[in-house]
């Protein structure tokens, strides 16, 4: 990997989105809704709903709030929302990938071209840097929660097919490729470790550094995107802070 860490950003991403939890959790639904409705609602049977499974216990969403999505799936609701990816240039020139749901691609593309453009960013086309990113497993061990050696930790992630490991005071940083990400994340949780995340994400190859006069910029257009309600997921190639 390039050096690039995710966990301080997320613990603050997190911390954040506590004000949002009601459009996370609609969001959250429809990821479940769409999984469930291809694949079936059982998540030991279906490998893609286990992910939003989990990433939805993750928020916190209430157990009612993921069976109903499901149970709306096997009842054989007429509702479809087809997967969107955009993709562009946010202030600073740092690429920027859009995952969405929509049931109406007009209106969250003009959403997007909005929040893109009226905050000093470009969309582009479809390939545009796309290229930049690579699908990875991301799984992060809070250290105060696993008193593991990192010795021990390296050893085990890589008998069980990981491809690198960060490591930092309070967590280690775990990375895997896409396909080897459900048996990686299953073997911790067999071996005793307890996992803070785990994620099939996408992991910029380099970072940008964003402009210190175009950061209030930057995060406002990354805000408008993740705010609105077709948006699923937000993947920048900004470089963390402590990168700069």
């Amino acid at each position: 990997m390039s050096g690039h860490s995710k966990w301080h950003n997320i613990q603050g991403r997190k911390n954040a989105q506590d004000a949002k939890r009601g459009k996370i959790f609609q969001k959250l639904s429809r990821e479940l809704f769409m999984a469930a409705k291809s694949g079936g609602a059982d998540p030991n049977d279906n490998a893609a709903l286990r992910l939003i499974v989990d990433k939805a216990r993750a928020a916190n969403m209430p157990k009612d709030n993921i069976k109903r999505a499901l149970d709306k799936a096997e009842g054989g609701s007429d509702e479809h929302y087809d997967e969107v990816t955009y993709e562009g240039y946010a202030p600073g020139g740092v690429a920027v990938l859009v995952e969405a749901l929509t049931d109406n691609k007009n209106r969250t593309a003009s959403a997007v071209r909005v929040a893109f453009t009226r905050n000093g960013g470009s969309l582009g086309s479809s390939g545009s840097v796309a290229y930049m990113f690579d699908r990875k497993g991301y799984i992060v061990l809070d250290r105060t929660k696993n008193t593991q050696d990192e010795d021990t930790v390296l050893m085990d992630i890589m008998d069980l097919g990981a491809d690198d490991l960060q490591t930092s005071d309070d967590a280690y940083e775990i990375y895997t490729e896409a396909k080897e990400f459900a048996a990686v994340r299953d073997g911790l949780i067999e071996k005793g470790y307890e996992l803070a995340d785990s994620e099939l994400t996408m992991i910029p190859q380099n970072t940008t550094p964003v402009p210190e006069e175009k950061k209030e910029q930057f995060q406002h257009m990354i805000d408008q995107l993740e705010d609105d309600e077709d948006v699923s997921e937000v993947y920048t190639a900004a470089a963390d802070n402590d990168e700069e």
